[in-house]
């Protein structure tokens, strides 16, 4: 490993003008574009590929054979499991370019993708949201919503340290615990759709 602020394996490919953060580890056969933005502390694992319009938080983990396109942003704390597939164009055609139609594809702070995901260009994934393996997404995910199949539908609520969410009705609102940390969550009905959120 190559230690010049952040670490790169010998093997990886880093573009001149690729921003990387502190403590950032890159390691066998990954390329990172010029135009690339990584956080610190970020782990990118073998072959891996981070195109020129991608900005990436701090603390993010891309595990290997992952390709992160132009127009996909991750926030802090995301995690990209093993050989998961993001895209970045709606309806590719091999004889037509559409460059200048690629869609903006935004991951939330602390949301898990399950290795051999695909998430379908154009969608948001909410914070700490959790892409179950071998889920296809073809629709925004709500915050802490746990999503599973083909195309990927929602069975349940995943807590920040990522354990299932259990809800029962108490003095009249519907609250989990976090068997792990005893955090409190409630569930709102707002404008026709669920939300999960953190008890303050």
């Amino acid at each position: 490993m190559i230690d010049i602020g952040y670490t790169a394996h010998a093997s990886a490919v880093i573009d001149e003008g690729a921003t990387i953060g502190a403590q950032t580890r890159i390691w066998h056969f990954s390329h990172v574009c010029s135009g690339a933005v990584i956080g610190e502390r970020c782990s990118l694992g073998q072959n891996v590929y981070v195109g020129n319009e991608v900005q990436i938080g701090n603390n993010v983990k891309i595990q290997n054979n992952v390709s992160v396109y132009d127009r996909v942003s991750l926030e802090d704390d995301v995690f990209c499991g093993p050989s998961m597939v993001f895209t970045n164009v709606y309806n590719p055609r091999s004889a037509v370019s559409r460059k200048s139609e690629y869609l903006h594809t935004h991951v939330q702070r602390g949301a898990s993708i399950g290795a051999n995901a695909t998430i379908v260009c154009g969608v948001t994934i909410g914070a700490y949201a959790f892409i179950g393996a071998g889920a296809v997404v073809t629709e925004t995910v709500p915050d802490f919503a746990l999503m599973v199949g083909v195309p990927a539908k929602q069975v349940g609520w995943m807590s920040r340290f990522g354990e299932q969410l259990h809800f029962v009705e108490f003095n009249g609102q519907n609250v989990a615990k976090c068997p792990h940390t005893g955090e409190t969550y409630q569930l709102l009905h707002e404008a026709g759709s669920v939300k999960c959120r953190l008890y303050e």
